[in-house]
C-alpha cells in the first residue's frame, strides 16, 4: 500500500469548503476523491490538513492518500490535471512514509488576508481580494495584533458552537504589510479554530478604523464571548498559502 502526499492550489470560489459534505459534492475533497477513484479503481479518502470555510483559497493546500495502485506519480499528475476543474490544480504528488498524516503531522500554517484600500475595486482581481475603500490606521493594526501572538484561548476568535474541545492556539506570528493600497495580512499558527483567521482579520480591520483600541483586544480575548471581537472579513480574500510539517 502507498502512501501519497499531492500538494493542492485551488480557488474556492465556488466551493463548499475543503470537506466532503453528504448533501452535495461542490467541496474540493469530493472532487479529487471522485477523479482519483476513478484512476485507480479504488475508494480513495483523502487526508486534509485542515477544513478551509466556502469560498476560501489555497496556494498550497497539503493532503495524502493511500492506494495500491501502481500507476507512477507522473502519469496520475496527468491524469489528475486532465479531469479535475480547471479551477483545482494539484501541483505535485509523492510517496512518502506510511506514517505520514496531512492533518496530524502538522506544525504550523500560513494564511493570507488581502485587502484593496484603494477607492475603486479592482476588476480582474475582485473574487480574491476584499475591497474597503478606507485608510486604515496600520500602526495600530500591528499593536493589536501583538497581543494575539503567542498562546492563547482564543474562544472569542470562534464561531464554533460550545464543545469540550480546547479553543488554545498558538499564533506564531501576524504579519500587515501595505504594498501601494494592497494590504496582505499572513498569521501563521500550530492550528486554528473555525473562522479563526476571517474574525482575527474583522477584529483588526475594526481597530484600524478606530472602532476597536489595540488595548482591548487582551480584554476581548480574556472575555471569551464571540461578540466581543470584531466581524467575520469575507471569505473571498482569504487563501491557504503554505503548511509546515
Amino acid at each position: 500500500m502507498r502512501n501519497l502526499k499531492m500538494t493542492i492550489a485551488f480557488d474556492g470560489s465556488k466551493y463548499k469548503g475543503w470537506q466532503r459534505q453528504k448533501a452535495n459534492d461542490l467541496t474540493i475533497q469530493g472532487k479529487i476523491e471522485a477523479v482519483l477513484s476513478k484512476m485507480t479503481e479504488e475508494d480513495i479518502l483523502l487526508v486534509g490538513c485542515g477544513r478551509t470555510d466556502s469560498g476560501v483559497h489555497a496556494e498550497n493546500y497539503i493532503a495524502n492518500f493511500h492506494t495500491k495502485s501502481a500507476l507512477s506519480t507522473k502519469r496520475m499528475l496527468d491524469y489528475l490535471y486532465e479531469y479535475l476543474p480547471e479551477d483545482i490544480v494539484v501541483k505535485s504528488l509523492e510517496d512518502v512514509a506510511e506514517r505520514f498524516h496531512a492533518r496530524y503531522n502538522v506544525k504550523s500554517k500560513t494564511y493570507v488576508y488581502r485587502i484593496n484600500t484603494h477607492k475603486f475595486r479592482d476588476v480582474f482581481n475582485r473574487k480574491y481580494t476584499y475591497h474597503l475603500a478606507e485608510k486604515l490606521n496600520l500602526i495600530e493594526m500591528r499593536k493589536a495584533s501583538e497581543v494575539l501572538i503567542g498562546s492563547h484561548d482564543f474562544q472569542s476568535f470562534t464561531n464554533a458552537r460550545n464543545s469540550d474541545k480546547s479553543t488554545i492556539r498558538t499564533i506564531n506570528f501576524i504579519n500587515i504589510i501595505d504594498t501601494e493600497g494592497l494590504l496582505a495580512i499572513e498569521v501563521n499558527g500550530n492550528g486554528f479554530l473555525w473562522n479563526m483567521v476571517r474574525i482575527i482579520v474583522g477584529t483588526l480591520i475594526e481597530v484600524g478604523k478606530g472602532n476597536i483600541q489595540p488595548v482591548d483586544v487582551e480584554r476581548i480575548l480574556n472575555e471569551k464571548k464571540r461578540w466581543e471581537a470584531g466581524p467575520l472579513a469575507q471569505a473571498k480574500g482569504l487563501f491557504l498559502r503554505d503548511v509546515q510539517y
